[in-house]
Formats: C-alpha cells, structure tokens, sequence
C-alpha cells in the first residue's frame, strides 16, 4: 500500500497531513529550545551557588583543616562540575538536535513545497486539456448541426420542381462545405479527445502515484529523523551520566571523609598551650602577727589573681569567658 495508489484523490488531505508533520519537527524544536534554556539558567544558578559558599583566604584555609570543613569544600568544587555537565547536555542539545533539525526542517518545506506545486501544475494542466476537448466537442456539435441543416435544405431545394439548377448547386456545394467542415470538427475532437485520455491517464496513474509517493518517503524520512531527535533527547544525557555519576560520587566522598575524631586531634594539635594546669592555691592568713605601718599596708594586701581559667580576652572562634573580679577565701 502507498499514497499514489490508494490515496490518488486525497491530494487535500496529503497536504494537511505533511503540513500537521513538518509543524510537529518545528515544535519539537522548540520544546528543546526551552530545555536547553533551563539546564543553562540550572547550571548557572548551581554555579552561582557554589562560588557563594566556597571559602577563600588565610582564615578559611586553616578551617578547611578539617574534614568536615574541607569535605564541605569539597562538595561545592563537585557540585560546580557537575553545573558544567548540565551545560554540556545544553550544549549538545542545541546543537545536535535544534540545530540539525531546524535545518532538516528548512530542506523538507522546500521539498514538499515542490511536490505539491508540481502536482497542482499538473492538475492544471490536465484542466486546461480538458477545456479543450469541451471546446473542440462544442465546435463539432456546432458545425454538425449546421452541416445536417444544410443537407436538408440542399435536398429539399433539389426536390423542388420549381427550383433553379444554379440555386441548386449553390445549396448543395454550401451543404457539401459544412460536412466537410463538421468532419475536420469530429476528427479534431476525437483527436484532442484521444489525447485528453491519455494525459488523464498519466496524470492518475503516473504523475500522481509518483509525486504522492515522494510526499510519502519524505514523510517517512521526516519521521525517521523526528525520532531520531526524541532518542538524542535521552541518550545526550546518558553520555555524561558516568562524570555526573563520578560527581555525586565525590560527594558522597566527602561526606566518607569527614572524620569528628580527627578534626578533634587537629584541634588540639594546632591549640594546645602545653602548660601545667594551676596549683592549687595556698591559704594566707592575715589574721596572725603585728599590723603593719600604714606607710607598707600596699604590701601585704591580698593577692588576686587575674586569670583563673585559660580563656584571655582575644576573641577565638569559640565563645570566651571574662573574669572581672575574684573573690577571696577568708
């Protein structure tokens, strides 16, 4: 089964048909355009992200010290490639389906533009036949009436008695005249007649088959490669499946390496003061012995110590304690 064979007379329908598929590929085309813009605003945005929360500078490189402060790190530096595998599939998208299919697209409107034009024209031509059989049958049906008329009028002067030999040759060459005639008009028309059965079978059963089964390979074709483009719209993602997959990997990584034990022996490593913790502290009794002169009170009041914990008053990335005031054993 094809269209020349069986659809011969669907000529419309054909043209609805090819038009509906060549509007389905520009729409397609579309539909990936607006992907491509999502995986690219995707991709920024993640990027964006990123770099917001990725540390820079002296204070934020001894953090990243820690595991769970570098593993951090870590996720951002993955996560920024992986915003790099979403424009690759923006990329190859656009390019290896928008692209080529935009440009198919362009070949298959002129191609179809052709058949059906040369289909129409066609079409016409075989009008134009035919009106020309109608005129040429009008003229023999015309000059065979008038011939038959002037053949009943030859022979009926030429039965009149009365009639003059002159007039009567005069009728009968005039007769003789217009059969001639409307036998040049009946060989015409069955002339133009043959040919206009010919070109109509031509027409149907060459022409058409053959311009419609054109319409119908390309249609296939156009077919083919529509879902060629649907099977890309998956398989561009599937190649870069393995580094995203490598991405999520490393952060799942990340989070493996984070150790709470060794970023605790680091931190003692990088504050430990090393010294001995305070003795205990000596009770002084003031209460025994002569009061001293007025002029040495200053040297035996009580001593206070400034400092009772090893917290100072420089700011640290852990809260502080300031001791402001002691008080005394007694």
């Amino acid at each position: 089964m094809d269209w020349g064979t069986d659809l011969w007379d669907q000529y419309d329908g054909i043209d609805k048909h090819t038009q509906s598929g060549l509007d389905l590929v520009d729409r397609y085309v579309k539909f990936v355009k607006e992907r491509t813009e999502i995986e690219q605003n995707y991709a920024k945005q993640l990027r964006n992200l990123s770099k917001k929360y990725l540390k820079r500078g002296s204070k934020e490189e001894q953090e990243c010290g820690f595991t769970n402060h570098q593993s951090f790190q870590d996720i951002l530096n993955e996560l920024n490639d992986y915003a790099g595998q979403r424009e690759l599939i923006a990329e190859h998208m656009m390019t290896g389906i928008c692209v080529e299919l935009t440009k198919y697209l362009q070949d298959l409107k002129q191609e179809r533009k052709t058949y059906l034009a040369d289909a129409k024209k066609a079409q016409q031509n075989l009008e134009i036949s035919f009106k020309q059989l109608e005129n040429t049958k009008r003229r023999f049906a015309k000059e065979w009436g008038e011939a038959e008329k002037a053949t009943q009028q030859a022979e009926k002067i030429e039965n009149d008695t009365n009639a003059i030999k002159a007039d009567v040759e005069k009728v009968k060459q005039h007769a003789h005249v217009k059969t001639h005639t409307a036998e040049e008009c009946r060989n015409d028309y069955a002339a133009q007649l043959q040919k206009y059965n010919k070109e109509q079978n031509t027409f149907y059963y060459t022409e058409i088959p053959q311009l419609f089964n054109k319409l119908q390979d390309m249609d296939e074709r156009r077919i083919r490669s529509l879902a060629e483009g649907y099977s890309q719209f998956a398989d561009i993602e599937k190649k870069v499946l393995p580094i995203i997959t490598k991405c999520l990997d490393g952060i799942s990584m990340a989070g493996r390496n984070t150790n709470g034990k060794q970023d605790s022996m680091r931190f003692i490593e990088q504050h430990k003061s090393g010294f001995e913790r305070p003795a205990e502290v000596d009770f002084e009794d003031y209460s025994q012995g002569i009061k001293p002169a007025s002029s040495d009170a200053n040297l035996n009041q009580p001593k206070i110590r400034t400092k009772l914990w090893p917290f100072s008053h420089k700011k640290t990335k852990v809260c502080t304690l300031h001791t402001t005031s002691h008080t005394t054993l007694h």
